[in-house]
């Protein structure tokens, strides 16, 4: 009655603990993910890295070219810095190849140390100081140079301990050669990196230079260098950086267009071009392969050897790979690139209308994906089987990184697939383990409860073999236990069921624990019987010694039990067993609703007769010579050839000592001589029978027994056949 009700609040209570841990799953992958730890966004970066090295930018023929300050120049023309007439003469051959911009990655802050001041302040002599008083300045050489000609400087941006030790300074001259409209739903400029101070050019460079911007780079916390920055913020002063500032020199425009949303910076217009950045006004970088085509070292300038038009219409930025000038930063591809490459990719990203972006909504595009595939997912793994739930984690792993790598590829879109799939991976493991602990713990539960009603070696052997639990059988040599309670039906009859009940129950739980002890299966019940078997499911060589010991066992428990009940006043019983074995018919049979597991064949019934028969011989268990051909180290008296009712053959019996009384019974010397005089040619290895004059002798024999031993069943047994006119030892049984 219970049942059906108890199955459904399982299953509703199961579903409300499926929910609950989903959701928990759900809720704190969302809390880890609006936090966004270091750990996550490495993880984040790591993936988009990894795409730029399986998918680099195209290197394409746009008009960007980087005059490298390289070993080969620093040998060639001396240490680094250069006197500034060198980089004067260096701006003035680049103008007259054609370059259509010159941006210098140079800080160039304080005054040429081979100035004539400095000479004079060094050499202390006033002879030389007047003499070196009509020597013209470098810095104002250099300052000529750039009076007219497209050339940007750079500054330098401090922030923290740096600034501090460094008054504000401004980052521009004071008629700024450039004007920054700022426009949209919000200022922008309050999303920009914020700097304390700026380290400028001199001041006499500012005056004639076309532009101005900030060195500066935003390196992530690996110190990787992924994006540029376009617009910087010093104090309340927005500053553009050296790549914004080389561009507007192409658009020829005084103006920057700022605009702004609620999220951050939207973009920037520089002339005709629309630069989409990330919230704080920085462009993605799409690395490309390395390109040799790219540089040319500055000593080729200076010596006037470089191929005639290389500078032609370029974009030229002047910068150095020199290791010991240390302007190398680390790059996506794992390569350390120098600092003016990230200033040129960012040139050319702009000139070539290619951008890397994270669009606004792809945070929350993540975080949906993530709640509903770990939701999904760990749903899966909780309610389906191993198989079916991997199934379904590899196809949303191959959907979720198929869909990101697509984006990538065509849209150029930075969409995270590795937080969601660690998310997904983690929660399905934990959804999974639990499972697994909840199904081990359920098949630990009906391993226990199964085994109540099947044997516990059917039950592992079905665990560890589940593809034989299906219709059918084979053929196995099994031994078999056959027991039986003597009286039982008139005791049920005749005394309290309940208490008869519990008594038998008792009696079984006994007898089952001798009977696995042993290894033993239970074929089934009948009533106060019980039939077991040996080496099936599981084939045992020792079959037959198993199922005697088990028989032994049995018989010496249910010979105490039967005398502690009748010490009580309750008329119980002996118990009768039957011991034999053969060849079978074993496996599963009935029907597809239901089927047991049981041996078919004549053994079976073979040893029920033989525990039957034990009532007709006054033993309490009898034992087949096919049993006893593979058991040693056990007593036994044979009972004879018996035939049984319905049988044509005599089958050999024998009943153990251990189960007959000593003290009622002859010397087992004393009968087996009397035995053999029933089948004398069993010594001689000629067929049994008769020979004449033995008959006479085994009635004188087993007289003799009787007299001496009138308790002993078997005497009396074979003493009465011989006075019937048996002549030898075969019983044919006219009752079962």
């Amino acid at each position: 009655m219970l049942r059906q009700p108890l199955k459904a609040l399982w299953a509703s209570a199961s579903k409300v603990w499926t929910v609950l841990l989903v959701a928990g799953l759900v809720a704190a992958w969302l809390a880890l993910v609006l936090s966004d730890p270091i750990p996550l966004q490495n993880l984040r970066l790591a993936q988009f890295d990894q795409m730029q090295r399986w998918y680099p930018r195209a290197y394409s023929a746009v008009p960007v070219r980087i005059v490298d300050i390289d070993e080969a120049s620093l040998t060639a023309y001396g240490q680094w810095p250069w006197p500034r007439t060198r980089i004067a003469e260096l701006v003035e051959r680049l103008h007259a190849a054609g370059a259509t911009v010159i941006a210098l990655d140079i800080l160039l802050s304080e005054p040429d140390r081979t100035s004539p001041h400095a000479m004079a302040q060094l050499w202390q002599s006033p002879q030389a100081d007047a003499w070196l008083q009509q020597l013209p300045d470098p810095d104002d050489t250099l300052a000529s140079s750039l009076r007219s000609k497209p050339v940007v400087l750079g500054s330098n941006l401090l922030q923290g301990d740096a600034a501090a030790s460094t008054s504000l300074t401004a980052a521009t001259p004071p008629q700024a050669p450039y004007r920054i409209v700022v426009s949209g739903a919000s200022n922008p400029e309050q999303w920009l990196a914020d700097y304390q101070a700026a380290t400028p050019p001199l001041p006499a460079l500012l005056q004639t230079a076309s532009g101005v911007g900030a060195l500066n780079s935003s390196a992530d916390h690996d110190s990787v260098v992924r994006r540029v920055p376009l617009m910087l913020r010093v104090g309340d002063q927005v500053v553009p950086t050296l790549s914004a500032e080389a561009v507007r020199l192409t658009q020829a425009t005084p103006n920057y267009g700022l605009r702004g949303s609620a999220a951050g910076v939207q973009d920037i217009r520089i002339g005709k071009l629309v630069v989409p950045t990330n919230a704080q006004g920085e462009l993605w970088l799409h690395y490309t392969a390395s390109q040799a085509d790219r540089y040319v070292s500055a000593a080729q300038v200076l010596r006037a050897t470089v191929a005639a038009n290389s500078m032609q219409g370029r974009v030229v930025l002047v910068g150095s790979s020199a290791a010991g000038l240390s302007d190398l930063r680390a790059s996506p591809t794992g390569q350390l690139v120098p600092g003016v490459l990230t200033h040129a990719m960012a040139v050319e990203q702009m000139l070539s209308g290619h951008y890397l972006t994270r669009p606004a909504w792809a945070s929350g595009l993540e975080a949906v994906v993530l709640c509903l595939g770990v939701a999904l997912l760990s749903g899966l793994a909780l309610r389906l089987p191993v198989r079916w739930a991997a199934a379904a984690l590899l196809a949303t792993l191959a959907l979720l990184g198929g869909g990101v790598w697509w984006a990538f590829t065509q849209e150029h879109w930075l969409l995270d697939a590795a937080t969601p799939a660690v998310a997904m991976l983690v929660s399905f493991a934990i959804a999974s383990s639990l499972h697994q602990i909840l199904v081990e713990r359920q098949q630990r539960w009906l391993r226990t409860a199964f085994s109540r009603y099947v044997s516990p070696n059917r039950v592992a052997h079905l665990i560890a073999h589940p593809e034989k639990l299906h219709l059918g059988g084979q053929r196995q040599v099994c031994s078999f236990v056959f027991t039986d309670l003597a009286g039982f039906t008139p005791m049920l009859e005749a005394s309290d069921p309940a208490s008869v009940v519990a008594a038998l129950n008792d009696y079984l739980e006994a007898m089952l624990v001798i009977v696995f002890k042993h290894e033993g299966t239970l074929d089934r019940f009948v009533g106060d019987a019980m039939v077991v078997l040996f080496s099936a499911p599981e084939t045992q060589a020792d079959h037959r010694q198993r199922a005697l010991d088990c028989a032994l066992e049995m018989d010496v428990f249910a010979t105490r039990y039967a005398s502690q009940l009748q010490a009580r006043g309750v008329d119980w019983g002996l118990t009768r067993i039957g011991v034999h074995c053969g060849e079978v018919i074993v496996g599963n049979f009935g029907g597809k609703t239901l089927f047991d597991y049981r041996a078919l064949g004549d053994p079976i019934n073979t040893a029920a007769r033989l525990e039957s028969v034990n009532k007709h011989l006054g033993t309490r268990m009898c034992v087949s010579q096919a049993v006893l051909d593979g058991c040693s180290g056990v007593p036994t008296r044979c009972v004879g050839q018996i035939v049984l009712k319905g049988k044509t053959q005599a089958l050999r019996v024998y009943a153990p000592l251990a189960t007959l009384d000593s003290a009622k019974c002859a010397p087992a010397q004393d009968y087996d001589a009397a035995m053999a005089l029933l089948r004398p040619n069993a010594l001689t290895g000629l067929p049994d029978g008769p020979i004449a004059g033995t008959t006479t002798l085994a009635l004188t024999q087993f007289a003799s027994l009787a007299h001496r031993y009138p308790q002993d069943p078997l005497v009396d047994l074979h003493y009465r056949r011989l006075q019937e006119g048996a002549t030898d030892d075969v019983i044919v049984m006219a009752e079962k």
